[in-house]
Order: C-alpha cells, then structure tokens, then sequence
C-alpha cells in the first residue's frame, strides 16, 4: 500500500524547485495534493500536469500566505473539494541576500511576511482545520546554524519558523506532530541563479558528499514526515545537509 494513501495534503509554493518536487513525491506515494501558489500559475499548471501524468490526483489553488483572507480560502477550498486536510507542508518563503547594512525596511517586511507571517497564518488554521492524528511540516534552512554573510534577515526568518514550530508542537494537540525539515544548498533554478561556480563549488565542498542537494533528496524526507511512520517525532529541526552543520 502506498504510505500516503488516501491523505489530502497541502503544499504552499509548491509550483516550482523543492515545493514542485514534494508534490509530485507525495502524489507518487498515493497522496492528493494541493500545489500552491501566488504568482506562478503556468508553472502551478505544469506541475499538476506531470502529477496527474503519473497518474497522481492534484489541484492547483491560488494564495498568497502572507494574505490571512487568502490562506482562510486555501484551507476552506481544499476541505470543501476533498473533506478535509491531513497534512500540511509550508514550504512558500523569499530570500533576499544582502548584508544588513544594505537591506531595505521592504526587504525585511517581506522576508518577514512570507517566510513567518505565512506560517503564522497556516498554523492559525490548521488548529481547527487539520485533521485529528495530522502531519505538519514547516521548510525551514540549515543556513540557521550558518554564519553566512548577506544571509542575516533570511536564517533570522527561519529561526522564528523553528521556535514557532517547537512552540506549537505543544499547543495543538489531537495527534498532530509538528516538525522543521532544515535544508542545505540545494539545486533548485532559483538558487543556482547569479551564483558562481566558484561559489557553488565551496558550497558543495562543506558537506560530506562534496555536492549540492537536488530536490528529490529533500522531497524523500518530507514524504516520511508527511506519513504515520514518522509519527513519534514532533516538535524537532530534521536536518537535511549532508553533514553541512
């Protein structure tokens, strides 16, 4: 039997890189999937497409998580078309990489109100909306554990993910596990662009395995999150870096 057999599960900003890649996973291993997005909606389109290729069951719904209205019809659309939500996956965020010093008011706004807001508002209703014994899964980045430079309001974004995560672990109750996936550098259109080889060669060199993770290496893991075999954890930051930190 599939391991996510009969599960509805919702994915934020799952049109493209790591998101795109953990909801075709999750479709693969018997899920339904919510592909979620907010601007991208051919790519939203694309990604269905290849999931019901595969002969997957997905829907692609339209939210900008850092829109409380929004993410209330997110949640609201998906339980009135499939019954329910078992799983959440908040995997929508920005980055924008200057030192801080350089940052704008607006780019700390909006890192803030994606990477934190987003989950606060998801969080908020799954409370009451997610079903009983459920699975949530906050994407946050190993880049917490990192002094990187021009990476300052970013990793600040995704510590609060991380407490916010160990924080409502303890307040939700119902059988719901509530954990962090950490990832390092991975491979994504997004990441690679503007970046030197150089650059992503010492990246590469930081971990055990001497090159960058490819999404499929962290969908792996969000597929077990996502099922009742990892229902004994909760509350904790699965690092997924190849020994990076």
């Amino acid at each position: 039997m599939e391991k996510l057999e009969n599960k509805v599960i919702i994915v934020t900003g799952s049109s493209r890189g790591i998101g795109k890649e953990i909801a075709i996973q999750l479709a693969k291993n018997g899920a339904t999937v919510i592909v979620n997005y907010s601007n991208s909606a051919e790519e939203a389109e694309e990604t269905i497409n290849t999931i019901i290729s595969e002969g997957g069951n997905a829907l692609a719904i339209k939210a900008d998580v850092s829109d409380k209205k929004d993410v209330t019809n997110l949640f609201d659309k998906t339980i009135t078309t499939y019954g329910k939500v078992d799983v959440l996956i908040n995997n929508a965020g920005i980055m924008i990489s200057k030192t801080i010093k350089d940052n704008t008011e607006e780019d700390f706004t909006k890192q803030f109100d994606i990477n934190v807001k987003g989950i606060f508002y998801t969080l908020q209703e799954a409370y009451d909306k997610l079903a009983d014994n459920g699975n949530i899964i906050n994407i946050s980045s190993s880049t917490v554990k990192l002094m990187f430079p021009t990476y300052a309001l970013y990793s600040a974004s995704k510590a609060a993910v991380e407490q916010m995560t160990r924080v409502f672990s303890k307040e939700i109750g119902r059988g719901i596990s509530v954990n962090a996936l950490a990832p390092g550098a991975t491979e994504t259109e997004l990441f690679l662009n503007g970046k030197s080889q150089d650059f992503i060669d010492k990246l590469s060199s930081m971990n055990a395995f001497n090159r960058l993770a490819k999404p499929i290496d962290i969908a792996k893991i969000a597929v077990f999150l996502a099922s009742d075999d990892s229902k004994w954890i909760s509350g904790q930051v699965i690092g997924a870096n190849g020994a990076l930190v």
